[in-house]
């Protein structure tokens, strides 16, 4: 049974923390407590002029192993779950009050911009995970540099899930840019750290202007290209702005360290998208005077497809042989075959859809 004295106190207590404008707790709080006395089951906290915390239950099992070693008289942050909690006292947290200082250093290390390096725990098709501060992180896709993004496969998310779990056990360079204790979220980027530097350098440039680059990345969906003259401006070239026809592969066409002139088609959000297509004369511009409907001509099988095969044409065109031509893509693979040369006959030529439909030569 409780003493008067310890009512009288806890009575106190409570008016103390309603009556005090600007100086009263508040459920969710993190204020700095001294031990007071721990049992195996409980542990009181002196909370100044507040009175005395209580940590029990569920929170005393969380906190058991930092309770453990902790001396009477000791200080250390709780966070105030329940003001008229249990018998009255200021319910509390410890468990809680670290995390919540965890989330406070981590969206102080993003308010300073800072570069922290992350250990790479896991991944997924969305990105990889990770800690920092003990607190779960996650480094999306479009966050990763050019040079780990450059690995990955465009439409193929299988090998791109291979090739994001050979980062694991890694360390990473990134910056915080989004903590969201509310949803435990905590969104880190390795863009970032070159984002600001590169969006000032990328100011001295403007679309249409042609640069000197260097390929330094192959990929399945482009070409990465660092500028000659600032080295650490790297930007795509799309596999649809490598040429005038159809590429499959951009191994097919370059080679890393290859030098090349590039055009800047678009500037946004620190990222500089180029061309090669926009310095090569576009053959479709006097099609005419090379092909007519009706015309025989030779041409090299590029690639199949499910509706057809691709042919490569001479002037740097590409046709298109339907499969309806054959009955079925397996009899079309059995009268083609990549590589080879055959003799067709232009059927039509479609000039806004920069589209020439073949047929075999009877």
């Amino acid at each position: 049974m409780e003493s008067p004295n310890n009512k009288t106190n806890l009575a106190l207590a409570q008016i103390l923390k309603q009556e005090l404008p600007g100086n009263r707790l508040r459920e969710g709080d993190v204020t700095d407590v001294a031990l007071l006395k721990k049992t195996s089951r409980e542990a009181f906290f002196d909370l100044g002029k507040f009175g005395t915390g209580l940590v029990y239950g569920a929170e005393f099992l969380n906190a058991k192993d930092m309770l453990r070693d902790l001396a009477v008289g000791a200080h250390l942050p709780a966070k105030v779950i329940d003001l008229d909690g249990e018998r009255g006292y200021t319910e509390l947290s410890l468990a809680e009050a670290g995390k919540q200082r965890l989330w406070q250093q981590v969206q102080e290390l993003a308010d300073n911009g800072e570069i922290i390096k992350m250990k790479v725990l896991g991944s997924n098709s969305g990105g990889l995970t990770g800690n920092i501060l003990d607190l779960k992180a996650f480094l999306p896709l479009s966050q990763l540099s050019n040079e780990h993004y450059s690995k990955l496969t465009e439409g193929d998310r299988q090998k791109s899930i291979d090739e994001l779990k050979k980062f694991v056990g890694e360390e990473v360079s990134v910056k915080v840019i989004n903590v969201n204790p509310r949803n435990n979220k905590l969104i880190v980027s390795e863009r970032e750290i070159l984002a600001t530097n590169v969006k000032e350098l990328l100011s001295r440039y403007e679309v249409g202007q042609v640069v000197d680059g260097l390929v330094s990345g192959l990929a399945d969906f482009g070409i990465f290209i660092r500028f000659v003259d600032n080295p650490q401006i790297e930007g795509l070239v799309h596999i649809s702005e490598i040429d005038h026809r159809l590429i499959e592969n951009p191994k097919e066409v370059m080679k890393l360290n290859e030098p090349v002139k590039v055009k800047i088609i678009d500037i946004r959000e620190g990222r500089v998208f180029l061309s090669l297509k926009a310095l090569k004369p576009n053959p479709w511009e006097n099609i005419e005077e090379k092909y007519k409907a009706a015309q025989d001509v030779s041409g090299k099988v590029y690639k199949f497809n499910p509706f057809g095969a691709t042919i490569d044409l001479e002037g740097g065109f590409q046709g298109m042989i339907h499969v309806s031509e054959f009955g079925s893509v397996e009899e079309m693979k059995q009268q083609l075959t990549v590589g080879e040369t055959y003799a067709f006959t232009i059927e039509s030529i479609k000039l806004e859809e920069k589209r020439i439909a073949l047929k075999l030569k009877k």
